[in-house]
């Protein structure tokens, strides 16, 4: 994320003060569009917007989206209208969506009859698409061809293409209606004999995704077939956009950031941890502190009822409650990544049951002979302290067949399995291992 830069920020201000516009064209110009961004985080809106109307709009649309997007709402509210539909109209069509997304939509209709009429058809087609689709993600601009042309003809048509075009090493080739019919790489045209015909050049077997696929299939077919980028087609096998693999890597480190968040039991901030309001912070960690709190409650209830001559046994509670809870975020972490990254699905649930079974057992065991040597320095007897190895090997057991069929669970009604956070898998271990403790401590001893 851009951050303020200290010593270039007195230098900024000092130029715009004396409409430097010479000065200021030069830093927007000479830098990286990141940069520009880094450099001019620290200014205000007026200031900013002073700094990138020193040069052409073009240049404008490739600094602005480099601005973190709670930056980009204000600088947007805070520009005259006119210029807002030029700007967006150079601007990359997937950056553009995910500007339009995050303002009012009241704005939204403000600002688009400012913007040229094919350009809008566009930006009603994206902003139609359903959030988190493939749709959602993908760009406009896109090279094609026919197929009944030249590789020289392709290559001399493509140079016009090229200015509007975000990604021309795959080029598509579509015919009359636009239907995709296969693609072409650069590489192979510009190899190929001039003469030779795209047609025979094309591959016809077109992996693609359709408009209303999920983000994270996208992302799966991207990655297992490294592609660096993937069409988007319609229900009619119309191209109507590509995904690119840069905003595949923005929806996976996203995803990854949501998932995170997820599984530390904090509902996703959707922004900046700095830019979220203390507000919404609060009430999306507080949510799920409040259902952990309850189900420590519930274990504190079930202690509250023992009643035991057998005081040693009290000093084993923390053990058996994290060997049961720690073995559990385990299971439902390994689980909840499996399904993410779609190497297993919910049609191997009980592979994955038959899996986790094995492993408690064998865990639970490996830790059951520690607890017992453990228990015999307390235990009043050899006996006594066979109440720790069977408790330890039930509550482990327990614990990874609980964390590995809640996400399975979550994700048969259709929820995102990281919702079954960590810790809401340890409080379910914690109640269960507090009742299965007592239960053999009672069996055991009487």
């Amino acid at each position: 994320m851009p951050t303020a830069n200290p010593i270039l920020i007195p230098e900024l201000r000092v130029m715009l003060a004396e409409n430097d516009v010479a000065g200021l064209r030069e830093v927007a110009e000479e830098l990286h569009p990141a940069t520009v961004a880094e450099f001019s985080e620290g200014l205000d809106d007026g200031e900013v917007w002073g700094l990138l109307d020193s040069v052409p709009v073009e240049r404008q649309a490739e600094i602005f989206p480099y601005y973190p997007m709670p930056r980009q709402v204000e600088l947007v509210k805070a520009a005259d209208r006119p210029h807002l539909g030029s700007l967006l109209e150079w601007m990359a069509p997937d950056n553009r969506d995910d500007l339009l997304r995050e303002l009012d939509p009241e704005l939204v209709e403000e600002i688009l009859p400012l913007v040229a009429k094919a350009e809008r058809h566009d930006i009603r087609m994206l902003l139609s698409c359903p959030e988190g689709s493939a749709g959602s993600m993908m760009t406009t601009e896109y090279a094609s061809l026919p197929a009944d042309i030249t590789a020289g003809e392709a290559i001399a048509r493509l140079r016009s293409q090229a200015p509007n075009s975000e990604s021309i090493y795959y080029i598509y080739v579509l015919d009359q209606e636009r239907t995709l019919v296969g693609f072409v790489s650069l590489r192979d045209l510009i190899l190929a004999k001039p003469t030779a015909l795209v047609c025979d050049l094309m591959q016809r077997d077109v992996i693609g995704v359709r408009v209303e696929e999920p983000r994270e299939q996208v992302v799966q077919k991207l990655a297992r077939f490294d592609f660096l980028a993937i069409p988007v087609v319609d229900d009619r096998q119309r191209l109507v956009g590509i995904v690119t693999h840069d905003d595949v890597l923005d929806a996976v480190r996203q995803e990854a950031t949501d998932d995170a968040q997820r599984i530390a039991a904090i509902a996703p901030l959707g922004e900046g941890y700095l830019e979220a309001a203390l507000v919404s912070m609060t009430w999306k960690r507080g949510v799920w502190l409040a259902i952990l709190f309850a189900t420590a409650a519930v274990t504190a209830m079930v202690l509250a009822k023992w009643r035991s001559p057998h005081a040693w046994l009290v000093a084993f509670i923390p053990l058996v409650i994290a060997s049961g809870g720690n073995s559990g975020n385990q299971s439902a972490t390994l689980v909840i990544t499996a399904l993410s990254s779609g190497d297993c699905r919910l049609s191997d649930w009980r592979r994955i049951l038959k899996r986790e079974f094995v492993v408690g057992l064998l865990l639970g065991a490996m830790l059951s002979l520690p607890g017992y040597l453990l228990g015999l320095a307390y235990a009043p007897s050899a006996v006594h302290a066979l109440v720790i190895p069977a408790t330890i090997l039930s509550v482990v057991m327990v614990g990874t067949l609980v964390g590995s069929v809640l996400p399975l669970a979550f994700r048969s009604i259709g929820l995102d399995p990281a919702l079954m956070s960590n810790p809401f898998v340890s409080a379910i271990v914690d109640v269960v291992g507090i009742v299965i403790y007592m239960g053999i401590a009672l069996v055991v001893l009487g």
